[in-house]
């Protein structure tokens, strides 16, 4: 399998920000996620780490925005 888990680093604690992700693309404002399960997110960070083979992206800053898909589910 080809995804990675994204991790998102604050206050020098990592925590799990998405799974089994298969597209990061950068956009103006931050960086958009989106899952093989069709899950997206907008993060506003940068990416600080990756390492492919292990599966791991890390990013920096916390300004994470839910898709309007799950905002209308809440």
């Amino acid at each position: 399998m080809c995804e990675a888990n994204v991790y998102l680093r604050a206050n020098g604690k990592e925590e799990v920000l998405m799974e089994n992700v298969d597209i990061l693309r950068p956009e103006s404002n931050g960086l958009f996620l989106q899952n093989i399960f069709g899950e997206q997110k907008w993060v506003g960070a940068r990416i600080e780490e990756m390492n492919l083979v292990e599966h791991r992206i890390v990013l920096a800053n916390n300004k994470v925005r839910k898709s309007r898909k799950a905002q209308a589910k809440e």
